[in-house]
């Protein structure tokens, strides 16, 4: 038998380490570890004792389960929980895998039209998910001015046809739900990551989110901006809104997960483009759409090229990636999927 060995840092929280055994397909000798706080002292056996014998491949939720479940009612967990505890066993036995289990790699902003961009977030992501590509990080570049509607939106409910018209605005559907994106050349900062859902094994959907961007918030930090997310997936700063996430999980183990920022947005032109219903403003506690644009750019001072850098150079520290470039096998892919789908009348008005 080989001992295995799991590691999980818990988000704001302590890191939990467990050593075990793989015998016969039960885990044995389970000794979980860690700086964390833990009373009673004797908890910790009990916990042990809890995982020894069950099978190698219970899921979160058993393995959890089985912790909460042998805890004495005076038990106090400070820095983890139970499923933090089922994270690291499952990453000990390969089920979930960390940021340094993948080789990273990074794509720099290219222009590429506004339904090329889409159709290579689901062809990279397919590649990911079934093992042709490696974990990667794309920014998006584009000059033409766009509307990209959530994958469940109804387009005549979310655009002003006029508007549309005025601007000449191209308007593609993505594949991930959530809102519109109003993009014009430079005025926002878009990236994807496209991901192994090995990933987030055991976290919740909404813990996912802000797992998945905390380079991100240490990236803007470094630029001066302290931001938070705002369940489910809106990042923020004490000024506002400032960007916003969104995921798609493909049934070959593949997962997207994609971020737009405002950079410098004319609110004007985005309010005769997009219909910003009183519910969803209400909802986010404005009056007004230019309110929930709260540019980048006016709280960093940079230009939009410098945040990018400063990015991709935390990403890479954190995460030692390479940079990379498209292959023209992929970008034809992306032509081929446009023509098939993502360019196509019946795509775009799914949801009419």
């Amino acid at each position: 038998m080989v001992m295995r060995h799991g590691e999980y840092k818990v988000p704001g929280g302590k890191l939990v380490v467990v050593d075990l055994d793989d015998d016969g397909g039960q885990l044995s000798k389970v000794s979980l570890s860690g700086d964390f706080f833990l009373e009673p002292d004797e908890a910790l056996d009990t916990i042990n004792a809890a995982l020894e014998g069950l099978p190698s491949n219970s899921s979160n939720v058993q393995l959890s389960k089985a912790v909460s479940d042998s805890l004495p009612a005076d038990a106090h967990l400070f820095g983890f929980s139970p499923e933090a505890v089922a994270i690291t066993i499952r990453r000990a036995l390969g089920y979930a895998s960390s940021w340094a289990d993948h080789q990273w790699e990074v794509i720099r902003p290219t222009v590429q039209p506004t339904n090329i961009n889409v159709a290579l977030d689901e062809v990279l992501t397919q590649a990911v998910g079934a093992g042709k590509h490696q974990p990667t990080l794309r920014f998006w570049d584009w000059e033409e001015p766009s509307v990209v509607i959530g994958s469940f939106q109804s387009y005549r409910n979310e655009l002003h046809p006029e508007g549309v018209q005025k601007h000449n605005i191209s308007v593609v559907r993505r594949v991930t739900g959530g809102g519109a994106m109003f993009m014009e050349g430079g005025n926002c900062i878009t990236y994807s990551l496209y991901l192994p859902q090995t990933l987030v094994d055991g976290l919740s959907f909404e813990e996912s989110y802000a797992f998945l961007d905390a380079w991100v918030m240490a990236a803007l930090k470094r630029l001066g901006i302290e931001a938070f997310y705002v369940p489910l997936n809106d990042i923020a700063t004490d000024q506002g809104k400032i960007g916003g996430a969104a995921q798609k999980r493909l049934a070959n183990g593949g997962m997207l997960h994609h971020v737009t920022m405002s950079y410098n947005i004319d609110a004007d032109k985005m309010v005769e483009v997009l219909r910003i219903g009183k519910e969803k403003l209400s909802d986010k506690g404005t009056r007004s759409a230019k309110k929930r644009v709260d540019p980048l750019r006016r709280q960093t001072g940079l230009t939009r090229e410098e945040i990018i850098n400063t990015m991709i150079e935390v990403f890479k520290e954190r995460y030692g990636a390479t940079e990379t470039t498209l292959s023209e096998a992929e970008f034809s892919a992306a032509q081929q999927r446009v023509i098939e789908k993502f360019g196509t009348e019946e795509w775009l008005h799914r949801v009419p």
